[in-house]
């Protein structure tokens, strides 16, 4: 079976967006050298890539939380841009923002996560 299971970003400022992503959501990322930080959960991981040289492409990872109101304050408070706000689909809710080096991101809640959905 296949599954996604690591995401990277091209990153400018490693440093940076370790911070934003420490403070956004509470993680840990671990540094490997000057240019890359990543989570290391033995889950889905996300790497911060700074090498402009193996930059390809730009997706759009998706967050999973368990307080989508929190999780929002958070995202802005860390120096986050909120590009969707907070709205439903079947089965939750999801917002949508920009990390302090632009790459776009989702958060979202499982219906009935937090009371509502």
């Amino acid at each position: 079976m296949a599954r996604l299971n690591y995401v990277e970003l091209p990153v400018r400022d490693v440093p940076g967006l370790k911070q934003f992503y420490e403070t956004a959501f509470g993680w840990s990322l671990a540094e490997f050298g000057p240019d890359y930080a990543a989570t290391v959960t033995d889950d889905v991981d996300l790497g911060l890539n700074g090498d402009t040289g193996q930059w390809t492409a730009q997706l759009l990872p998706v967050i999973e939380v368990d307080d989508i109101e929190a999780a929002l304050e958070q995202v802005t408070r860390a120096g986050g841009t909120i590009t969707l706000p907070i709205f439903s689909f079947p089965g939750g809710r999801r917002f949508h923002f920009r990390d302090p080096h632009g790459h776009e991101l989702g958060v979202w809640i499982r219906s009935g996560g937090d009371g509502a959905g």
